[in-house]
């Protein structure tokens, strides 16, 4: 997941005029290098949005959704996600990038039973509406994150800090408090938080593959930078579906 002490990606700037043939060539490759590694994380990101999409409506459809809500297998399957999170940011290292891909796509699988109570609670084009919403949010986000010159890594920590503080006042409202108003206050909030690490994760997959370019974490920064952006992806969409989505 997201590392606060990666190199920035300003390191490289490719609006400078070089100083020789040689420099154009090798600006050019990197260019083309770096292109390539974006790519490949939106690919990715984006099998897994579709692979999640596609398992959510058919559990739907199945009845399995319906057979398992309410039931402790459910919490099971609702808390798999998280454990897929935790043990790729924190076992990265030890895991191969074979592995890491086994577990992106596990992931995406299970998030898409996770995630198709949505189809139960809110109309098909509500859903439909608000994931249009949210992709062309999101196209528009992560392009400024790839072309702003203005350094957004010191946004990381306040936004990491405003996740936490969602988790918190959505657990307190869910179980204490239940107020209706709260859970729309932290559904803006939320869309906000999502929309500023889309461009903030977004910089800093661009300049991580400077650091890791040539190196064994070349393709495993590819896999997590994918899970960043998934999430940022799936977390604006649902807090925005609050918004937007007709309940059934």
């Amino acid at each position: 997941m997201a590392n606060w002490n990666e190199p920035r990606g300003d390191r490289t700037d490719f609006g400078t005029t070089p100083g020789s043939y040689g420099e154009v060539a090798d600006n050019t490759v990197m260019d083309q290098g770096l292109r390539k590694h974006m790519l490949s994380i939106y690919n990715y990101m984006a099998s897994g949005v579709l692979l999640t999409g596609i398992v959510a409506l058919a559990a739907v459809a199945t009845g399995v959704t319906q057979a398992i809500f309410g039931t402790g297998l459910w919490f099971v399957v609702a808390l798999s996600p998280l454990a897929f999170v935790l043990f790729m940011s924190f076992g990265a290292n030890k895991f191969s990038a074979g592995a890491l891909q086994v577990m992106f796509w596990s992931f995406a699988t299970v998030m898409g039973v996770s995630m198709s109570t949505i189809f139960l609670q809110f109309s098909a084009d509500s859903i439909a509406v608000t994931f249009f919403a949210t992709a062309g949010a999101f196209a528009g986000l992560s392009l400024w994150g790839y072309t702003t010159k203005k350094d957004l890594s010191g946004f990381g920590s306040f936004l990491i800090m405003g996740v936490v503080g969602l988790i918190i006042a959505s657990l307190l409202n869910a179980f204490l408090i239940g107020s209706p108003g709260l859970e729309l206050a932290i559904a803006a909030i939320g869309v906000l938080i999502f929309a500023g690490l889309t461009a903030y994760d977004t910089q800093r997959l661009k300049a991580e593959y400077f650091h890791f370019r040539g190196t064994e974490w070349a393709q495993k920064s590819i896999i997590l930078g994918a899970l960043s952006l998934y999430l940022d992806f799936i977390n604006m969409f649902m807090f925005l579906l609050r918004f937007l989505g007709s309940r059934e």
